[in-house]
């Protein structure tokens, strides 16, 4: 079993927990809420001559509902597109390894919370992460989360899990980690919001300004792997982005309901690689720091 590209699966997990905790704050009923995330990451050069870089959206969209005795469901559908533009890449032969790159899926976060506040929450998941013109058929990333999470009544909490998932000729398995804890009266240890650009697999420090101001600052690790198409330079292979953002982020709210959230960062530590068909490392790329902007626009009805 292979630890390469667990982070992306990471904040899949993630995103599928908070959904649960945000329907558990919801109490009973049924709620939905959705997202919108543009982001720009800026000129990344390349070791070994060129540079990319790349514009993306992503989408979420869920509903979540209480269904009794401390029963909770929900599903929550995904849909990202990255539009990537190499130029000169003679790090990779001088032929752009891949494209555009779409995902698009669902999870189902399920969870059981009993009376002296810890929830246990299973939520299996399915995404296909492809370029375009790939074969769909052979994109499916699939697995499931178990976790346990207390809730305390001060309104921190903490939770463990293990995750385990099949993508694209690797198979994963490991723990994780969930924090939201109070501080001081302004200052909270945070995962990072799961629809923005970084993704929720790090940590990020939150300070509370005052009227519906809150600023922070974080990193997060990131890796997006997907299937390439059948007619690039690596037919069928795998393609495989990664590096840690470093970022601030300032948001403010519009009541209870609706959020807007700016970033401005960098992704350090960048590389790209291709892989075979088989899962084979063919090629990695070291990437030198590139700027990251993005913004969030979510609300819950």
């Amino acid at each position: 079993m292979r630890m390469e590209g667990s982070r992306r699966v990471v904040a899949m997990a993630l995103l599928a927990l908070a959904a649960a905790g945000a329907a558990q704050a919801q109490g009973k009923g049924w709620s939905s809420f959705g997202s919108v995330t543009p982001v720009y990451l800026g000129q990344g050069d390349l070791d070994g001559g060129g540079h990319y870089s790349a514009w993306s959206t992503v989408l979420r969209a869920g509903l979540l509902g209480d269904l009794g005795g401390g029963r909770r469901a929900g599903v929550v559908f995904n849909y990202d597109y990255t539009d990537y533009s190499f130029a000169d890449p003679a790090a990779f032969g001088a032929v752009a390894p891949w494209g555009s790159v779409k995902r698009y899926g669902l999870a189902a976060p399920l969870s059981y919370t009993r009376s002296d506040g810890w929830s246990f929450g299973l939520t299996p998941s399915a995404d296909w992460i492809h370029e375009n013109g790939a074969d769909t058929g052979e994109s499916l990333t699939w697995g499931a989360i178990a976790t346990a999470t207390r809730y305390f009544a001060d309104g921190n909490q903490l939770g463990i899990g293990l995750a385990a998932f099949s993508r694209l000729e690797e198979t994963s398995v490991f723990p994780l980690l969930v924090v939201d804890w109070k501080l001081s009266e302004r200052w909270r240890l945070v995962n990072p919001l799961p629809a923005g650009p970084t993704g929720p697999a790090g940590l990020e420090l939150d300070y509370r300004v005052g009227d519906g101001w809150n600023v922070g600052v974080g990193a997060a690790w990131r890796t997006t792997r997907f299937r390439l198409s059948q007619t690039g330079p690596v037919a069928n292979g795998v393609g495989e982005e990664r590096g840690v953002p470093v970022f601030l982020r300032s948001t403010h709210s519009f009541g209870p309901s609706l959020r807007l959230l700016l970033y401005a960062g960098m992704v350090t530590a960048g590389e790209l690689r291709v892989e075979d068909a088989s899962g084979q490392l063919l090629r990695k790329v070291g990437v030198e720091p590139a700027p990251l902007l993005g913004a969030t626009v979510s609300a819950r009805f």
